[in-house]
């Protein structure tokens, strides 16, 4: 069985689409620890609801920036994940941690990647973005992580449409179903090797 660490700021919706897609036997993966940089995360509360072990790892826990690297990575290796998805998290993960699991952190972005990314394009920055932009498609993006905001490797994404007359919660909504759907998928080609990130790296 394939073991996830997820790390997520807000929601936790696509945790939950992980989850779920473990439970019903659609994924063969375990989500196996659930780290949030935001103690009242919705996140936690699913991940504690399920019976998941949670921490809570953040400045204000942990101001030194070195410090709080150090004991995510700890976290994250205690845990033993085979891979570490980014799913809404909201911050940069420091070197210690990116040098540990080089290759197999995923991260989910809300766009058509290299299309509305980088720093400070998140949550619904981006899909004010793309209305703003006047663009016809969006979508989302899974792609390996490295030191810089969305600049990895993609391994998958999925077109969304974008409708004359949409307000930007019609676009984020519409984004957040695909989106879900593409993290199981891509989860799933990746546990039956039908997409090799190692390939996406080199």
């Amino acid at each position: 069985m394939t073991r996830i660490a997820v790390l997520a700021s807000h929601g936790g919706s696509i945790l939950q689409a992980v989850m779920d897609a473990g439970a019903s036997g659609e994924l063969s993966a375990e989500v196996v620890a659930v780290i949030s940089n935001n103690s009242g995360s919705m996140a936690l509360r699913r991940a504690r609801g399920a019976g998941i072990a949670t921490w809570h790892l953040s400045s204000r826990t942990h101001p030194a920036q070195e410090t709080l690297d150090a004991v995510i990575c700890t976290t994250l290796q205690q845990a033993r994940p085979d891979w570490v998805l980014l799913a809404g998290y909201m911050k940069k993960l420091g070197p210690r941690t990116l040098d540990a699991f080089q290759g197999r952190i995923l991260n989910v972005h809300p766009a058509l990647l290299p299309k509305h990314g980088g720093r400070g394009f998140y949550g619904r920055r981006v899909h004010q973005a793309v209305v703003d932009a006047g663009d016809a498609e969006t979508g989302a993006t899974v792609h390996l992580v490295d030191a810089d905001y969305d600049t990895g490797p993609i391994l998958a994404q999925v077109r969304v449409s974008v409708e004359a007359g949409d307000r930007v919660e019609d676009v984020e909504q519409r984004v957040q179903r695909a989106e879900r759907r593409l993290v199981v998928d891509t989860l799933s080609a990746i546990v039956d090797r039908r997409i090799d990130p190692g390939s996406a790296a080199g």
